[in-house]
This record gives structure tokens, sequence and C-alpha cells, in this order.
């Protein structure tokens, strides 16, 4: 059975569906004793999985249970946020029915879906610096990801088709189902189109998301597009150029250290302290000869420090920057200490959701979206060959052909860190480039 679990979501391009989009059959090789489903939604705003997670308990249940057999686990855990009561309320029910299973509930703070936070909520284990879930005997899926590998074991169901949510500046803000490959611009007008003239989109959550164009394709790890009016504080955040944070730095930081209170990764007891960072715009130097540029990479990129600033700095972007200059010099992170615990008091200084909804300005679109059925019929898709974690898929079809849905028409590089991809619709391959590949009815 573990081979055959193995062979076959490598073959329908499992990938992490709400992350980086790490391949899914590269990570289920692992042994861990304890399997965690993500389902703390960790960013504001969406809502994909708690919605899976009450509409398809009995099937996520299954899933985890396929799961702890692959990697030899002793238990599996649905760790979501306690105030998802509908995705609660369904789960608990079909528990019985999976003996070494449970599920841990959280509480509404952000970044509680951070994989290392949540591994540290459910089982008091800390993961080391730069390190992941299973360095401390721990695989974390996410409930979308852990889904799409019961599709592919169960039905032999390849990745085609992603659940998104569509909100902000939107119409009839919602939950679909779409193929992969369509616009931005086509998986909004679902929810109606945007309400504003001027607006940007922003692919992810509102905190570790990105702006993207409305033409730009929906992939395996879109999970929420996000419509904010030209001018939203929000945008003036993410657009802030470089320089500008650098002189923001320069002239306005007090050195207070509010910014690493809050760290979710320094609250772990991992040696990173934002506010040292932010010496280096004023002064050239971080003042503290045990730490150096290096301890940006231990920054998870989460934003929270720029809203615990007064200010409104941004430490996490002056990481960022640091991370990016060290990695053209092929300088790699060097941190791996293992905290002996977790910061006294963390308890006490996780952020609170709602909060920080208020503070970015996005309380009116703190909403529903229902999952709706979206089914119809799209003329043309254009897949990217790099959908996730790894190198590109090679495509096996060319200009020309015609393909069924579902189809495989590009799989991973022989031993390289990849995953397949196949067609969305039925239709005929009408472009293959270096970096997509489109098809038309």
């Amino acid at each position: 059975m573990q081979e055959n679990l193995l062979g076959l979501v490598e073959q329908a391009g499992v990938v992490g569906a709400g992350g980086a989009g790490f391949p899914t059959h590269v990570k289920l090789k692992a042994q861990a004793d304890t399997v965690i489903i993500n389902g703390a939604e960790c960013e504001p705003l969406l809502r994909v999985d708690q919605q899976l997670m009450a509409l398809q308990a009995g099937d996520l249940l299954d899933a985890l249970d396929l799961l702890v057999e692959q990697v030899g686990a002793s238990q599996g855990v649905v760790a979501l946020k306690e105030h998802y009561h509908a995705a609660v309320e369904a789960l608990e029910r079909e528990l019985s029915r999976h003996p070494g299973l449970r599920v841990h509930r959280m509480g509404a703070f952000y970044p509680a879906g951070d994989e290392q936070v949540i591994v540290y909520e459910v089982t008091g284990r800390v993961v080391p610096e730069g390190g992941i879930p299973l360095n401390v005997g721990v695989v974390v899926s996410n409930v979308e990801t852990a889904l799409n590998v019961l599709a592919a074991v169960r039905d032999q169901t390849p990745v085609i088709e992603k659940y998104v949510t569509l909100t902000g500046a939107v119409r009839t803000p919602k939950t679909v189902k779409v193929p992969l490959g369509i616009t931005v611009a086509e998986a909004l007008a679902l929810a109606g189109g945007p309400t504003v003239e001027h607006y940007e989109v922003i692919n992810g959550g509102p905190m570790m998301g990105r702006v993207v164009s409305t033409g730009s394709a929906i992939t395996k790890t879109t999970k929420g597009l996000i419509v904010v009016p030209e001018g939203h504080a929000l945008l003036q955040s993410l657009n802030r150029p470089v320089p500008r944070m650098l002189q923001d730095a320069r002239v306005a930081c007090m050195q207070c250290s509010l910014c690493s209170e809050v760290c979710p990764r320094g609250l772990l007891g991992h040696r990173i302290q934002p506010h040292k960072m932010m010496r280096l715009a004023a002064y050239g130097t971080l003042c503290d000869p045990e730490y150096t540029p290096m301890n940006a990479f231990l920054c998870c990129g989460c934003r929270l420090c720029e809203y615990a600033c007064v200010m409104g700095l941004q430490p996490w972007k002056m990481n960022g920057m640091l991370k990016g200059e060290m990695g053209k010099k092929g300088v790699r992170n060097a941190l791996h200490n293992q905290p002996e615990a977790a910061a006294p008091f963390r308890q006490y200084k996780r952020y609170p959701v709602h909060k920080l909804i208020h503070q970015l300005g996005l309380d009116a679109y703190d909403v529903p979206a229902p999952m709706e059925d979206s089914s119809r019929d799209y003329q043309m898709v254009t897949l990217p060959l790099s959908q996730g974690v790894g190198a590109s898929a090679q495509p096996v079809v060319r200009a020309g052909d015609r393909v069924e849905k579902g189809a495989l028409i590009a799989t991973a590089p022989e031993g390289k860190l990849g995953a397949n991809l196949h067609a969305s619709i039925a239709g005929k391959v009408t472009a293959v480039t270096e970096r997509e590949i489109t098809i038309q009815q």
C-alpha cells in the first residue's frame, strides 16, 4: 500500500495546496510519529480550508488515516481554530470511526497556520532554527492537499482544479473550485467582479500574499484572491520600495523592540530579533557581536512585525532584502540551533487575528465567502510548468495535440524535485513554451 500510495500521489501531481507547493510524494517518503492536518487557515479573510473541513469531514479523516499509515505515525491530528464551529462539529461527529485521530482546537491568533507554530501548539515540540517539522518527528499537511491525496489513491484523480476564496472589493464574496490555468480575471468574474474601478489583486492572504495581474493564471498553490482598492494602506505597505523602507527605518526606528516581542519564530526560541536588524539602516551595524545578517534567514516573512510597530516600519522587508543579497552571493543559512524551550509568556504574546484585520483596514471585507458550485466551461487555460517548489515540469505534448481532461501533459524531470502537470480542460494544445502550456477547446 505504501509504495502504491506514493506512486499514485506522484502520478497525480499533488503538491502542497496551502503554501509553497512542495511535492507531496516526496514529503510522504518520511517516517514520523505524528501527522498534523493544518486547518488553521493562517491568513485573514481566506475561507477554503474551514469550509472543506465542514463539508468533507469524513473524507478528510479518511485521508488523514492514509497519511498516518504511510509515514508510520502513532497519531493523527486535525488542528484548527476553535471558532470554526461548523468544522469542529463535523469532524467530531466523524471521529468515532477513526481511532487514533483527534481534533486540536487553537485560538484565533496569527500566524496559527505557520507550520512551526502549529507543531508547537499541537505537540509542544520546537522545530530547530532553519528546520522543518520532520526534524521533530512531525509531518504537516494542508487540508486541501490531504483531500487531493485521497482522490489520487481512491479514484486516481489528478490535480486539475483548485479551491479559491474570492473576496475583498467584489460583489459577492465566495469560495469556488475552478480549473487550473484560468485567469485571475475569470475567477473574479465568478464573484461578480470588482466593485471599484481602480484596484489591485492580492494572490494569497493579505499578510504573505503578493500583488498579481488579472491576466495571471490560477495555479495549484492559489488559495485566495483579494481585490483591494487602489491607494489602500495594505497596497502601500506591500509596494513600498526597499530604499524607502531603509529611509524610514533610519529616521523612525526607536529600538523599542515591540517587533521582536511578537515575532512568532522568536517566541519559539529562535535567535531572531527584528529590532536589531533595523539597526543596520541607522548605524550600519547590528551593535551585537552574536547577532549577524545571517539571522535574517530565520524570518518566516509573516509581516507581523510591521503591525506591532507603532511607526509602521518593515523589519520583514529588511530581512527579505538581506536574504536575497546573501543568496546572490551563495551564502546559505548556517543557523540550526535547537532551542531548549519556547520563550517565557509566549501564550500571552500571540497576536489576535481580529485585531490584525482591523489594523490592516480590512474589517469591511471580513465577511463569509460561502462555497458555491462554479461549474462552467472554459474555452482556454494556460498552465505554468512551474507550480510549486522544484524544477519546472517538462512537456510531453506538442502544439497541435488533442488532450482529454486529466491527461498528463508535463512530467517532473527525472531525478529532480518537481511535480507532474495535467490538462484541466479537454481541447487542443495551441502553444508549448519553456514556461507554460496553452490548451483551447
